[in-house]
């Protein structure tokens, strides 16, 4: 696999940075962070394309057929333009668990993989509701479903990286993990013109230090992790699944859910009914931090 020229450069760059930064976090980071780590910067990471796709229509959707929706990208061809993201808070960690505490915001998150039916069905009542996602994909997912990437970003939601192949990460070596992350950023970058901002570690809910070094290096600044986690992927039901996010969550949540069972599915209308009802609104993990 060949690694993206210019992540290969911010790597080096930032391999330069030194801790300096005195300014307090507007996102909380998990145990594994250091302390004291100086906030890292986002001015070098990757830009998205503001070229259209040839065979896109008005939209920026992938017409069937098209390099995009076929999930094969030709040599030097363009990608529709991934949406501005807000930049974060002076100060957020290497790894955020939650966003600020004073602010009436929490952030659904989801592992991206499973039926596609079943993917659209979450997207679409969040749409129905103004609520905004993040979708942290498994590359693997991306290979079969490759137009569900621009369906995300359509939406309005955010995407990251969920590894490519959903491994327990915390069993690889170090480069084994670097390769898990650079094949699904890989996937990212081809489909949307981004490899977005978020790494989520699969099979552990904090990244180790391994993990975050590894993750830099192919870009990422910074990993996501979650403070409400529902188990949906038990399959409780749906009702126990809403229960258990609507009971839970708190001003500056990030609440781990998975786009592949329908339980979950089911659930979102009562969800978001739910967080309405405490005034709570559902953002992306960057609006969160922001």
């Amino acid at each position: 696999m060949t690694v993206d020229r210019r992540l290969l450069l911010r790597a080096a760059a930032l391999a330069g940075l030194t801790a300096g930064s005195g300014a307090l976090s507007a996102c909380s980071s998990g145990p594994g962070t250091r302390p004291g780590a100086a906030p890292l910067s986002l001015a070098a990471r990757p830009q998205p394309s503001d070229r259209a796709t040839p065979g896109a229509d008005p939209a920026g959707t992938p017409a069937a057929g098209s390099p995009a929706a076929s999930g094969t990208a030709q040599p030097g061809a363009a990608v529709p333009p991934v949406p501005a993201l807000p930049p974060l808070a002076a100060g957020t960690p290497e790894e955020v668990v939650n966003g600020p505490r004073d602010r009436p915001q929490i952030a659904l998150t989801f592992h991206g993989q499973g039926d596609p039916a079943i993917a659209e069905s979450v997207l679409r009542t969040a749409e129905q509701h103004g609520a905004r996602v993040t979708v942290l994909v498994v590359g693997s997912w991306l290979d079969e479903q490759p137009q569900i990437a621009r369906r995300i970003l359509d939406g309005g939601h955010e995407l990251g990286n969920h590894t490519q192949n959903h491994r327990n990460i915390a069993a690889l070596t170090p480069d084994q993990v670097r390769q898990e992350i650079a094949e699904c950023a890989d996937r990212l970058q081809r489909l949307t013109g981004s490899i977005g901002r978020w790494f989520r570690p699969s099979a552990a809910q904090y990244a180790s230090r391994t993990v975050r070094d590894q993750a830099r290096l192919v870009g990422y600044e910074h990993c996501l992790s979650f403070d409400i986690d529902p188990r949906d992927y038990t399959d409780p039901g749906s009702d126990t699944v809403q229960k258990r996010v609507v009971n839970a969550v708190g001003n500056g949540s990030v609440v781990a859910l998975h786009l592949g069972h329908r339980g979950t599915a089911d659930a979102m209308p009562g969800i978001l009914a739910g967080l309405a009802g405490r005034g709570l609104t559902a953002v992306t993990a960057s609006e969160l931090c922001a």
